[in-house]
């Protein structure tokens, strides 16, 4: 069959994988990096006082509400702030607003893999320096001239965090580009650098109400930086949709920062099972990266990290693995209750007895 003509002008591109998603709620799901408390008790409210009626009318084009509240709780300027459908959607139309030179971009080797694909889908050149021995981010190579910077931090999929110190001292050695600093783990122990957008015009921070806020499902996000960078994002947010959060959600996210202790305590609970389960691992002798996110990344050197995961699959819990260069003999867990990480306990000393 020959080709047909108009196929030729499809994008050719490799997208970003995301963790799989059990078709059964009959699986302990520690694969996707979600909170595995609900949210707020503020939320349900808010989404039962929305009600029906509400939804034949557009949300509030610059989600004000949603940017007041945000503004309250980070303590800066809501001029500031800019909200969208998830922090992925902030980072992906920063990609487009900010980075635009022939410059590469620059941002880790071991990090967030849908970096590479905006990279690719906007055509913007980009570098991956090398992160040491132990996946920690050499401060020094986002000195060398560049497009733009972008680094999570706490990392993906390490969990290793920089220090407000080591952020400043690529934002001082990058006065002429854009840095972002992606926070989605942020609320599981590194420290923000929401407090420095005042200090530097050329950061963006993005953060996400999926991990520690348990809002995954409702898709919210944000992003912080000078009154600048807001107004071009927002102008490239407008050339898409306009509308880009839903009355719904924002709802829900303005209830979320209303009840700051109930979001202490589960955060609190997600770290103290973090560490006691990292210990139990090493324990069990594996080697575990320092996390300051909601997950641990993992390997042990007498085991096959994928064999692992085909394993644990077959028994109910989800993993994941990434099949990736350096990173292939590693799992990512996400930290789920204590009684999820016991019976993942169980399991792993079970396919440790049998190795």
């Amino acid at each position: 069959m020959t080709q047909k003509k108009w196929k030729e002008n499809f994008i050719r591109i490799e997208p970003y994988s995301a963790g799989e998603q059990p078709e059964s709620d009959d699986v302990i799901k520690l694969n996707t990096n979600e909170n595995p408390y609900p949210p707020a008790p503020g939320v349900a409210a808010a989404l039962r006082a929305a009600g029906i009626d509400g939804l034949r009318r557009y949300p509030q084009a610059d989600g004000k509400d949603l940017r007041l509240a945000l503004a309250a709780a980070r303590g800066t300027d809501p001029a500031s702030v800019f909200v969208a459908n998830g922090s992925d959607e902030a980072l992906a139309l920063a990609f487009r607003a900010f980075f635009n030179s022939k410059k590469p971009v620059l941002f880790p080797d071991v990090s967030y893999s849908f970096y590479p694909v905006w990279c690719d889908l906007f055509g913007i050149p980009y570098r991956r320096p090398a992160t040491d021995g132990d996946f920690r981010i050499r401060v020094r190579d986002y000195a060398a001239e560049n497009g733009g910077v972008v680094l999570a931090n706490p990392n993906a999929p390490t969990g290793i965090a920089l220090t407000l110190f080591e952020i400043e001292e690529i934002l001082s050695s990058n006065r002429d580009s854009v840095v972002i600093v992606d926070e989605a783990y942020v609320d599981f122990g590194a420290c923000s650098a929401i407090g420095l957008i005042s200090k530097y015009e050329n950061l963006l921070v993005t953060q996400s109400f999926s991990k520690g806020r348990a809002l995954a499902g409702l898709r919210l996000g944000a992003a912080f930086g000078c009154a600048d960078l807001i107004a071009v994002l927002g102008a490239v947010k407008n050339a898409f949709n306009s509308y880009l959060v839903d009355s719904v959600a924002a709802a829900a996210g303005v209830a979320s920062l209303a009840d700051g202790a109930y979001f202490e305590k589960r955060t609190a609970q997600v770290i103290a099972t973090r560490e006691r389960f990292a210990a139990v691992l090493r324990g069990m002798g594996f080697s575990v990266t320092d996390s300051a996110a909601n997950f641990l990344f993992v390997t042990h050197a007498d085991l096959d990290a994928a064999a692992l995961m085909r394993y644990l699959k077959g028994r109910g819990i989800l993993v994941r693995h990434f099949s990736l260069p350096r990173i292939e003999r590693y799992l990512r867990i996400t930290v789920g209750t204590d009684a999820e990480m016991d019976r993942l306990t169980e399991e792993i000393s079970c396919f440790l007895q049998k190795s």
